[in-house]
């Protein structure tokens, strides 16, 4: 049975930074598991456009100098801005052949913690032993699906995380959920490819990036209300960017920052897009009903629709016990906080030596980790405590 100091589970923007930072340190052992990109390859929409901009899309080596300036060099190319999707997974799997050329495609599908190491069983039947794990499996198993949708099948349903191709639908006639990024997005993107599509919004207005948009263009004032990092409105921005600042702030002040920064917008260049797009604010389907290959919406203004699918741009609701590889004996050592683990300075949950990374953290550390922007603070963080700890695995518990 294999033995390593630290397994990575997950080869995306904070796995791959994980592991530029560990690989760093020296006679450790390291192995990543996960295909480098996937999530961003098979479960977001291709033509897909990065809502963050370029300075907040970075992944993270030690040196800072495997950057998305240093790709287009390599590559002798230009990125355009926003960045297109196809480009950024290209650049997250250069990134991973300048750190590790080694990652292993094969999923682990259990972890448990026995004698003090950690025992992982691989989808083919090896199972490998880490004195470290860290968990960056990304926000796959965490789409939210509203009650009312629950029973109806895939494909009258859907979540935006479950289809890559929304120009497969010509013809088709969509009700899209939802008012972020991702809904208005893939409305968009349904839209230009043939479909009939109707976006319908809980709230009584959609919220565009406009004002950001213009306050980002004053200069000096604009950098002391914004971050480089970019995530959260004026102001805001600066304090959720010091996220050792954010996890000692009164848990009210924490909830209306997460609230702020990562609550539904759309990014201004979408809005000529939606030109010929109806959006209907204001009203929430209630429930829907299989009408043979059809769906039967029930809005609660006590209108309807009949359409052929259904798309959920409704998010993501972290839940660590989703991620199916975790066993139930683990899970149950890991004290959590509504899905979140709570985790200590050093992103270490409450088993020794388990860390989560991305999205998971955000409850412990603030909404920059909901973002590839958070990957440079993330892991620089772990890879100086993994450094200082060494091979012995040692835990230094730092409230």
């Amino acid at each position: 049975m294999a033995k390593y100091d630290v397994v990575i589970i997950g080869a995306g923007p904070y796995g791959l930074s994980a592991a530029a930072h560990l690989q760093t340190i020296r006679r450790l052992q390291i192995r990543v598991f996960g295909e480098p990109m996937s999530f961003w390859e098979h479960q977001m929409p291709k033509g897909m456009l990065l809502r963050s901009p370029y300075a907040a899309s970075h992944l993270s080596d030690p040196a800072r100098v495997l950057s998305l300036d240093a790709y287009q060099a390599a590559n002798g190319n230009h990125l355009s801005r926003p960045i297109p999707i196809d480009r950024f997974i290209d650049y997250g799997r250069w990134f991973q052949r300048q750190t590790v050329p080694e990652t292993d495609p094969r999923k682990i599908t259990c972890v448990e913690r026995t004698a003090g190491e950690f025992r992982l069983a691989v989808e083919d039947g090896e199972e490998v032993r880490a004195r470290r794990v860290v968990v960056a499996a990304g926000i796959g198993p965490f789409a939210n699906i509203p009650a009312q949708f629950r029973h109806l099948p895939d494909p009258l349903v859907f979540h935006a995380s479950r289809r890559n191709d929304l120009s497969a639908f010509p013809g088709k006639k969509f009700a899209v959920i939802g008012a972020g990024q991702s809904a208005l997005e893939s409305a968009a993107l349904l839209h230009e490819g043939g479909a009939e599509v109707e976006v319908l919004v809980r709230g009584p207005r959609v919220h565009w990036l406009t004002r950001s948009s213009r306050l980002h263009k004053l200069g000096p004032v604009s950098r002391l209300l914004y971050a480089p990092t970019d995530v959260g409105p004026a102001g805001v921005s600066r304090i959720v960017a010091v996220p050792n600042l954010v996890r000692y702030l009164p848990r009210f002040l924490q909830n209306d920052f997460r609230i702020r920064s990562t609550g539904p917008r759309g990014a201004i260049w979408l809005v000529p897009r939606l030109q010929s797009v109806p959006i209907t604010v204001d009203r929430t389907a209630t429930s829907a009903t299989a009408v043979g290959d059809r769906v039967r919406l029930q809005l609660d203004d006590g209108s309807q629709r009949l359409v052929d699918h259904v798309l959920l741009g409704t998010g993501y609701r972290i839940d660590i016990s989703r991620y199916s590889f975790l066993s139930r004996e683990l899970l149950s050592s890991i004290r959590c906080d509504n899905g979140f683990p709570a985790l200590d300075r050093n992103f270490e949950a409450s088993v020794p030596g388990l860390h989560f990374l991305g999205a998971p953290a955000g409850w412990s550390f603030g909404p920059l980790m909901y973002f590839v922007a958070g990957a440079d603070f993330a892991t620089h963080t772990l890879g100086r405590y993994v450094a200082r700890t060494g091979k012995t695995g040692a835990t230094v518990r730092v409230p």
